[in-house]
């Protein structure tokens, strides 16, 4: 999830092209709107959004007893958002631009943690 479309559409390029489905989302509420219908077994999020922020998407999340497994990517540099993310559960805190292979990595720890199904690399 992230405000910026240019990064969610090359975000969902990226995660669509190695196998994973993907809902990208411009705004919290849009993806709240839809965690009690669609299944979904990873949230990737931006800090910085219009309206809810990352941070209160994962306290939201929380309070709502989530165990959804998020990561955050976000160019904030500010370590008390960052340990508060963790501790809200948070699996990783990753700094744009990130590597595709440390994004997918942490994609794919966090999918194997939870049990979810895990491509094996770009789909054909």
């Amino acid at each position: 999830m992230d405000d910026d479309e240019a990064i969610r559409d090359a975000l969902s390029d990226l995660l669509m092209l190695e196998g994973f489905a993907c809902h990208p989302f411009e705004r919290a509420s849009a993806f709240l709107a839809e965690v009690g219908r669609a299944p979904f077994d990873c949230l990737i999020t931006d800090m910085r959004m219009p309206g809810m922020s990352g941070l209160e998407l994962l306290e939201h999340l929380r309070d709502l007893g989530s165990d959804l497994p998020a990561i955050v990517l976000t160019s904030v540099v500010d370590e008390r958002t960052r340990a508060r993310s963790l501790a809200l559960g948070a699996r990783a805190w990753l700094g744009k631009p990130v590597a595709d292979e440390v994004l997918l990595g942490q994609l794919r720890l966090a999918l194997r943690d939870r049990g979810a199904a895990i491509p094996r690399g770009p789909a054909e």
